[in-house]
């Protein structure tokens, strides 16, 4: 990948735990990794969520407010919507991401849970490579104010079709009646803007793009931004709020007339990948040939 790579950790003697909403799928797992742990001399934390989640790990996961500082690696069993929780929880700290794939594609995901057993030992002994990822931030009254995938405008459900007036650059490209609008980093290209009929932008270009929702329009085509020009877009005079989200997670709402300022951050969070990934070779296995 030709994503900017950063140093991986010198050694790895605290972690946490983040998993998805199935509990029962990840129990087993949480204890080998407990275990590998151990051997590995490492301590492992989990917020006060996910100890109410898994109980019975009260006594091997530590709660994660009596971790002094950030943890060396924080540990997905989940999907990419869990991955992506991971890397807004741990922006600007450094600690790197590793993801086991407990979901359906898992395209940030480092590997699959069947090879969880090989995997762990390495991540523990910090054999990966760290990439540094691009998010997208604005300026929102919410906790984690970074997307990773993407930010998107929608209208609300049952409501009238959103009117959205977008701006690149400090200068005004028209006004979009449509469904939405999404910024997506490349990382988040293959996700909401894929569906949208956006390009995919390979890890490691520097820049975003923004692509409609079911424009009602002939004209409206995706646009792939520069990453010093800031995007706004303004819900029109006389219309209806519609929902602001990030990285699929409703956070705000934007009323009648106002307006949103999102921006690129080149190094928002940190990624752990095996050696040698590419991302050519992700999509092909996620997604199947570009062409045949």
């Amino acid at each position: 990948m030709s994503v900017r790579r950063v140093d991986p950790p010198a050694a790895i003697r605290t972690a946490t735990i983040l998993t998805h909403t199935h509990p029962e799928q990840t129990r087993e797992a949480i204890g080998l990794i407990a275990s590998i742990a151990r051997e590995h001399g490492c301590d492992l934390y989990a917020e006060a969520d996910e100890l109410e989640r898994h109980p019975s790990m009260a006594g091997t996961l530590r709660p994660a407010s009596e971790l002094d500082g950030a943890p060396d690696l924080c540990i997905v069993l989940g999907g990419d919507g869990t991955i992506l929780r991971a890397l807004r929880r741990t922006s600007g700290t450094g600690t790197p991401v590793f993801g086991f794939n407990f979901g359906t594609v898992g395209f940030l995901a480092a590997t699959g849970r069947d090879r969880l057993d090989e995997a762990i030992r390495p991540a523990f002994e910090a054999q990966f490579e760290v990439m540094a990822m691009p998010g997208l931030s604005c300026e929102a009254d919410v906790e984690h104010p970074i997307a990773l995938n993407d930010i998107s405008i929608v209208r609300q459900p049952e409501r009238r079709v959103a009117e959205l007036e977008i701006a690149v650059g400090g200068t005004s490209v028209g006004a979009v009646r449509c469904d939405g609008v999404v910024a997506a980093t490349p990382a988040g290209s293959t996700g909401y803007n894929l569906a949208n009929q956006g390009p995919i932008m390979a890890w490691g270009v520097t820049g975003y793009v923004v692509s409609f929702i079911a424009p009602h329009t002939l004209t409206a085509r995706a646009l792939v931004v520069a990453p010093e020009d800031v995007l706004e877009v303004r819900n029109a005079v006389g219309r209806e709020a519609v929902d602001v989200v990030f990285d699929g997670a409703h956070e705000t709402e934007l009323g009648p007339g106002e307006a949103i300022e999102i921006r690129f951050f080149e190094d928002a969070a940190r990624l752990a990948q095996p050696p040698g990934s590419s991302f050519y070779r992700r999509v092909l296995e996620k997604f199947g040939p570009l062409a045949r």
